[in-house]
Parts: structure tokens; sequence; C-alpha cells
């Protein structure tokens, strides 16, 4: 009888030990799994069991199995004070620890840090906010290189004009640097072409005695412009012009005013300009030169209309002087100067010398001593 109820006693023990076992090593693979914060520890009597030191669980410390009861039993007398120890990690543990530690670095390395991210997305968005449309530079940029344009065309040499340059040179960079170069070479010649024409129509309307002086400050001021112009579209000179239509952007505006303004009035201009020279000071020579010099800046071969003429500013026009010719350009010379002598000009002592005239000195007499006269 008594030795039944010793068995049943065992029985229940070991089963009740069973399922606290069990219960402590599911509780363990979940702290492998995801580990909790640590539990306060359970207050125990200071004679209740002996901890053992070198077994720890990765949530914290466990306490260990009582090796005895109070009164000194065998353990199946008397209920343990506290857990039972952590049973040793098997291969099921270890499995479930190593995969959950490589998936933890398969998922840290493939998701994207989110700075990584907010950078791509960063210089994408830079980008596309830098990007000039067509109609942006319609609308924006080419309206302030025409407004620049209208205003170094038409100011007087030496006026200030209140633009800046900074400003439009970065407007042409900008526009280059989207491809929008031949959109605004178009543009450009264009505009200049449409000044042209206007100033050419009021060369026309210009009466005789004024055509000369109009047609000096038109040639000079659009000249001066071109100083100015020039610089400002460098950018697009050098990245389209040259590069893709292989010319000057400085040769074409040239080019313009001698089509559209020169090749018409110059059958109007050079026989005004020949009548002018022969009647000295009709026209300043600051401006007969400036024309003459302008002319064969636009077109060298005008010379032939009046290589007299263009020879008197612009050296080695005619052949080389023979000594066969000499009493030929010393007729010329006295003819000039007896215009000149008939419109109020006289000669100077300086002329009367080259043309062969003694000047006569009167020297003082001077006394030296020894009793001798010398002339000094």
């Amino acid at each position: 009888m008594e030795e039944s109820m010793e068995e049943e006693e065992m029985l229940s023990y070991e089963a009740m030990m069973d399922d606290q076992n069990h219960n402590n090593w599911e509780a363990a693979a979940d702290n492998f799994r995801q580990p909790p914060p640590p539990p306060p520890p359970l207050p125990l009597p200071p004679s209740s069991s002996i901890q053992d030191p070198g077994r720890e669980a990765p949530g914290g410390q466990l306490l260990a199995m009582p090796v005895g009861s109070v009164d000194g039993k065998d353990p199946k007398e008397g209920l343990p004070l506290g857990p039972p120890p952590l049973p040793e990690p098997n291969g099921v543990i270890m499995m479930l620890k190593s995969c959950d530690t490589a998936a933890a670095v398969t998922k840290a390395a493939s998701a994207p840090t989110p700075s990584s991210t907010i950078n791509i997305n960063t210089s994408t968005s830079k980008f596309l906010m830098n990007v000039i449309t067509i109609e942006d530079y319609k609308s924006t940029y080419w309206p302030k290189l025409d407004g620049a344009i209208d205003q170094l065309l038409t100011q007087s040499p030496g006026d200030y004009i209140p633009i800046s340059y900074e400003q439009i040179y970065s407007c042409v960079y900008k526009c280059v640097c989207q491809q929008h170069s031949e959109q605004m070479y178009s543009d450009l010649i264009k505009k200049i072409t449409s000044h042209l024409e206007r100033v050419s129509k009021e060369l026309q309307a210009s009466p005789p005695d004024l055509y000369i002086e109009r047609f000096n400050i038109a040639l000079g001021q659009y000249m001066g412009a071109l100083q100015s112009i020039v610089p400002l579209f460098i950018y697009m000179n050098k990245f389209y012009i040259e590069t893709k239509l292989n010319r000057d952007l400085k040769d074409d505006l040239i080019k313009l005013f001698t089509e559209h303004v020169a090749e018409k009035h110059i059958y109007s201009l050079m026989p005004l300009l020949l009548e002018a020279q022969s009647t000295p000071f009709q026209v300043t020579p600051s401006t007969m030169a400036n024309i003459v010099k302008g002319l064969y800046t636009l077109r060298p071969e005008w010379v032939q209309m009046a290589p007299t003429l263009f020879s008197k500013f612009i050296p080695n026009i005619l052949p080389p002087a023979v000594e066969s010719e000499l009493s030929e350009y010393a007729a010329q010379d006295q003819k000039l100067q007896r215009e000149l002598i008939q419109n109020g000009f006289t000669r100077g002592d300086q002329s009367r010398k080259r043309a062969g005239d003694e000047l006569a000195y009167t020297s003082p007499l001077v006394q030296v001593p020894g009793d001798t006269d010398s002339n000094c």
C-alpha cells in the first residue's frame, strides 16, 4: 500500500516536472527568437537554493534548480522553490537562432537605408527643377535677352546702359546647356535683321545734305553694339556657331549690316563721298575716315569704285609709286595747293620751304672780345 502511494507520488511529481520543463523550454525558445526585456528577479529565501553562475539565459539570469529541500529530504518529498534550470539547447533551438540571425542580416543588407533613398530622390528632383523647356525659354529667358539687345543696338557711343551683363551671360549659358542654342541663334539673327531693316528705311528718307552724317552714325552705332553683343553670346558662339556651323558670330553680324544696309545704299553714298572729297571740309575728316574704313571692313571689293578716295585713308590701296610718275604726283599737289588758296587758305613758311623759296633770317650783330665782329 505504502509502495503504491509512493509510486503515485513519484508519477505525479515527474508529470509536474515535465510540464514545467516543457513550459520553460518554450519560453527559452521564444527568448531566442525575440528577447523581451529582462523581468525583475523573484525574491527567494536565503537558504532556498544555490544558483549556478555558469548558466545564463539570453533574456537574463535564470534561477537554478534547488538541489535539496529545506529539511534535507529528497527532492521528491517537497516542491521546488524556483523554476527548473534551462535545458541544454538542442539542435532545434540553435537552428531557430541561426535562422533568425541570418534573416535579420539579409533584411538589413537588402533594405535600402532612408538616407540613400532621400539622396537619390533629392538629386533627381533637383535635376528636374533645373530643366529649361522651350516654353520657359520663350517666356522667361529670351525676353531678357531681347530687351538687352534692344538697348545695345540703340545706344549712342559712350552712353551707359543699365543692364546686368552677368545676368545676360548667365541666361545665354543656361540656354546653351539646355540645348536651346539653335533657337537662340535664330532669334538673335531675326532680332538684328529687323533692327537693320528699320535703319535702312530711315536712311532712305534722309535728305542728301544729312545722308553722309546719318550713315556714319548708323555704322558707328552698330559696330559699337557688336563690341558688347558678341562677348555676351560668346558661349553660344564657341559651342554652337563655331562647332556646328563652322562660322563666327561677329562675321555673321557684320554680314547682316552689309546685306541689309550697306549694299542698299552704296550706290547713293559713293557719289556723295566723291563730291565731298572735291570740296575740302564739306564733311569733317573724321566722318570721312570712319565711313571709308567702315566700307572697306564690310566689303574690300568696294575699293574699286573709288580707289583714290580709299587710298587717302587706307594704306597700300594704290600700286607703289614709280619714278616716271613723279611729275604727275607733283602736278596733283600743286593743283591741291591752288584750290586751298582759292578757298582762303594761305601758305605758311613750311609750305614756301617745300616749294623751294629761300627763308631770310636777320642775324643780330654780336660784339665779341678782341674787337672782332662775328655773326652768330
